[in-house]
């Protein structure tokens, strides 16, 4: 499986990998996963991901390797960049975003500080879809 990238938000196959796995199992009717951002934490911000049925106007929609994502338009700025990988450990797995808008994290690691990108120059709503 390849590294699958496009302007917004960059999959690892190990996400790719485990995204299909949490979808197979998932109810029928939510099979688009929607990432976001929310207040919370002592370092001020934390990544939100919940199941959907469906995409909103303002949504970002991204497919990739047949995963439907979306991105809440208040988070396109904050994710602009990001890739989002899989790990696993002996102790620990989840999802982990490798951030360049991700200015600092508090010591326990559920919240970071997030900066908002500069917009791109070529950014148009839709020009961040995958190919």
């Amino acid at each position: 499986m390849n590294y699958v990238e496009n302007k917004l938000l960059s999959l690892t196959p190990s996400a790719v990998e485990h995204l299909k796995s949490i979808l197979k199992d998932s109810p029928e009717a939510n099979n688009i996963i929607k990432l976001g951002v929310k207040n919370a934490g002592c370092a001020g911000m934390a990544y939100t991901m919940d199941y959907v049925d469906e995409v909103n106007d303002n949504d970002e929609y991204i497919e990739v390797d047949g995963i439907k994502l979306v991105i809440d338009p208040k988070a396109i700025l904050f994710l602009i960049g990001t890739e989002m990988d899989y790990e696993q450990s002996a102790l620990n797995s989840g999802f982990v975003f490798n951030n360049p808008n991700q200015t600092d994290a508090c010591g326990c690691g559920e919240s970071v500080t997030l900066v908002e990108a500069d917009i791109p120059v070529d950014y148009d709503k839709g020009t961040f879809n995958s190919q």
